[in-house]
């Protein structure tokens, strides 16, 4: 399953260093429940391999309790390659693992 869709980069915290993350659209986030059903206990993580701009990675989304939405964690390397700071919008494509997801 993949989905493609533009979001703005968003900081955990204040302080130099603190995670950067995108928020998957909700009904994005549903599809990925339907495809991979319930979560285990914990994290409830679903493995992916993400895209912006042209940096793809192997990650995990997470889901976002108040949102109900999936975070999608954005690290240094990608938003320094990809000039990405708090606040700018991009364009994200997330593939999920289905078979990682389901094993």
């Amino acid at each position: 399953m993949e989905a493609s869709f533009t979001t703005e980069v968003w900081a955990h915290g204040e302080e130099p260093g603190s995670w950067h993350f995108v928020t998957l659209p909700l009904e994005v986030s549903d599809e990925i429940r339907d495809v991979v059903g319930p979560r285990p206990p914990g994290f409830g993580s679903v493995p992916v391999v993400a895209t912006i701009g042209a940096t793809s990675w192997r990650t995990s989304i997470f889901p976002e309790s108040r949102s109900g939405c999936f975070v999608l964690p954005v690290k240094k390397a990608v938003r320094t390659a990809e000039e990405l700071e708090a606040g700018a919008p991009c364009d994200v494509m997330v593939a999920v693992d289905v078979e990682q997801s389901l094993s």
